[in-house]
């Protein structure tokens, strides 16, 4: 079934972000996983490549996984927006729209019990989904948002790609990637 949908997603043309696509960006991992990590959208290298995570950013989340004894082909890993946008700009409001069908079904098909929103653009996307109102990353990072209804916890950290321009940032997430390692009981 993921498979098919990851098929979909290579094919799509629903918004124009396909036109300008080396590779779309389905995601990758492992589909029982117990955590799953959503961003906002392919940068450069994800481009070229096909795969999440796998620039700069990528390099930094997975040293955090690593200190925090978390496996990367243990977790299942995507976007919410699945191609490029031109320069590395934030995800348009229509482009969200057409690919949250497939992040929805991802969810689904995979059922984590943790996810970790990286960044605005994911937290923005997937909160209302589960009933939550969305605020700034900054007053929801770190906090852990349980769904009862969907059996689902969902915990916002700013992207990786932040700790780039400030540094700072890193020891929020890796503070926040020691919570999930609690919550997985690591």
């Amino acid at each position: 079934m993921l498979e098919k949908i990851e098929e979909e997603i290579r094919n799509c043309r629903k918004c124009l972000l396909w036109k300008n696509r080396k590779n779309a960006v389905p995601g990758e991992g492992n589909i029982d996983a117990e955590l799953m990590l959503i961003g906002e959208a392919p940068g450069k290298t994800e481009d070229e490549m096909g795969r999440p995570f796998v620039g700069k950013a990528g390099q930094l989340l997975n040293e955090i996984l690593e200190k925090n004894g978390i496996k990367r082909q243990e977790i299942y890993i995507t976007n919410v927006v699945k191609c490029r946008p031109p320069n590395n700009r934030n995800p348009l409001k229509e482009e969200i729209e057409k690919c949250f069908p497939y992040l929805k079904m991802q969810i689904d098909i995979i059922r984590p019990k943790i996810i970790v929103t990286l960044g605005n653009v994911a937290t923005y996307s997937l909160l209302p989904l589960y009933g939550f109102k969305s605020t700034s990353i900054t007053r929801l990072r770190g906090k852990v948002l349980s769904s009862p209804l969907h059996q689902i916890k969902i915990l916002p950290t700013y992207h990786p790609a932040a700790c780039i321009y400030n540094p700072e940032l890193k020891n929020a997430i890796a503070e926040d990637f020691g919570k999930v390692r609690e919550l997985l009981n690591l």
